[in-house]
């Protein structure tokens, strides 16, 4: 988002912030996904949320839940 208050980011800058973004992300779903199991959510229902298949989810993360 570009606010012509703040100075322009280079594209390595917005590069290395979207990275740290998504690996925070994908570490925040890691969470949620090993909560909905222990709450006893499907990998179905988890799948659907997330808008994946459930075999995506089980196979993304069914070793570790």
């Amino acid at each position: 988002m570009v606010d012509s208050d703040q100075p322009e980011e280079s594209p390595v800058e917005t590069l290395a912030r979207i990275a740290a973004a998504k690996e925070a992300l994908a570490r925040e779903e890691a969470v949620a996904v090993r909560r909905a199991r222990v709450a006893g959510l499907s990998w179905a229902v988890i799948g659907t949320m997330l808008g994946v298949s459930r075999q995506a989810m089980h196979q993304k993360y069914g070793r570790r839940a």
